[in-house]
């Protein structure tokens, strides 16, 4: 099915090309990429928003589009702005009134300051850690500035050479009839010159791999896939330009007793048949330290006890949630004679008991029937 490229600017058919431009740039300034990181949708709305730009702020193509549709475009060799280098390529006129000569969010000069990359750590931690919080240093490596060249990925006193493919340009333009389209270049990617003479301690990439000590503070209450930023601790940055950002996603390990949902934690305690007949006193672990509670004479197993405030504390706010004990009564096996013979006398004395409730009952009944 074809693409309404008018629907995606949100014009009408008869708009004007200045209408066109207008919508495209306030949806260029909404789904910018660098406005709205790591979202998928935001990304699939800018390219969308270019592609539609493309077509329909030319009058050949969008006199094309009108009468064949996509399919007429497709016929003639289009397809598409591609991707986020050639867009920007595409449409700097449009970026540079968004965001101001110099000032945009991404260089216009393809051998200008390079921002570093962002990267993830992964980081295991136990059950307790992520509950009370912890200040932990761990070691990373990434890729960082390279000392020698500062980035540059030329060896010192060296200049790049002018890429004879492009002439310098970092675009190359394919024409097929009427249509003239752009390009990254494929032999200089972009940048407009070739490094001939690359530094020897990076091999041209102006990125070396370091190690670093990261200290980081992991507050109470954090569960997994919590995530951490720590600023400009990513990938360096070339020729000047600002290192990228750490993300350091938590994984936590389960307990052996304890399991979490939400800021609740769950357990579950084993006592013998005696203890929950007659009821009893009896110590269990929180994961606060250790709590006495009162187990009621008669408790049944599968009761559930709860107690206020012992779970886990609330993430960047007071309080915290409950700790909910589910009770196990434990069958007695391997007894003893004299345990048997006990058991069987206490079983008696039930059933007597029962045999009298049971005639009271029915005396009862009697009474009001006569």
């Amino acid at each position: 099915m074809d693409k309404d490229y008018y629907n995606i600017l949100g014009v009408s058919r008869s708009a004007s090309s200045s209408e066109i431009k207008k919508a495209y740039r306030t949806q260029a300034m909404k789904y910018h990429p660098d406005r709205n990181p790591d979202n998928g949708e935001a990304e699939e709305k800018f390219k969308s928003a270019a592609e539609a730009y493309e077509v329909l702020g030319d009058q050949e193509k969008r006199q094309i589009y009108d009468t064949y549709g996509i399919d007429g475009l497709k016929s003639r060799g289009y397809s598409g702005p591609g991707n986020f280098e050639d867009i920007f390529s595409s449409f700097g006129d449009i970026f540079g009134d968004l965001f101001g000569f110099g000032g945009g969010m991404r260089s216009r000069d393809p051998n200008g300051p390079m921002n570093g990359s962002d990267l993830r750590y992964d980081l295991n931690i136990s059950f307790m850690e992520a509950v009370h919080g912890f200040e932990k240093e761990i070691e990373i490596t990434r890729p960082d500035t390279c000392w020698t060249c500062e980035g540059s990925g030329l060896r010192p006193g060296h200049q790049p050479q002018t890429c004879t493919t492009c002439h310098g340009k970092g675009q190359v333009i394919h024409s097929q009839g009427f249509f003239r389209l752009s390009s990254t270049c494929p032999h200089c990617r972009g940048k407009g010159s070739i490094i001939t003479d690359p530094c020897s301690d990076c091999n041209g990439a102006g990125l070396t791999n370091k190690k670093k000590k990261v200290s980081l503070k992991i507050p109470a209450g954090v569960d997994t896939g919590a995530r951490m930023r720590l600023r400009s601790e990513g990938e360096g940055g070339r020729r000047g330009g600002q290192p990228g950002d750490l993300y350091v996603v938590l994984y936590v390990d389960p307990h052996e007793l304890f399991e979490r949902e939400g800021n609740d934690i769950h357990c579950q305690l084993s006592i013998s048949m005696v203890q929950a007949a007659v009821g009893c006193k009896i110590d269990v672990p929180t994961i606060h330290g250790t709590k006495n509670i009162t187990i009621p004479s008669g408790t049944q197993s599968g009761r559930i006890f709860t107690l206020k405030a012992e779970g886990v504390p609330l993430l960047q706010r007071a309080g915290r949630g409950d700790m909910h004990i589910g009770i196990k009564v434990i069958t007695p096996s391997s007894l003893t004679q004299r345990q048997e013979e006990i058991l069987k006398e206490f079983d008696q004395i039930e059933d007597e008991k029962r045999d009298s409730q049971k005639g009271g009952f029915f005396k009862k009944i009697f009474q009001r029937a006569s």
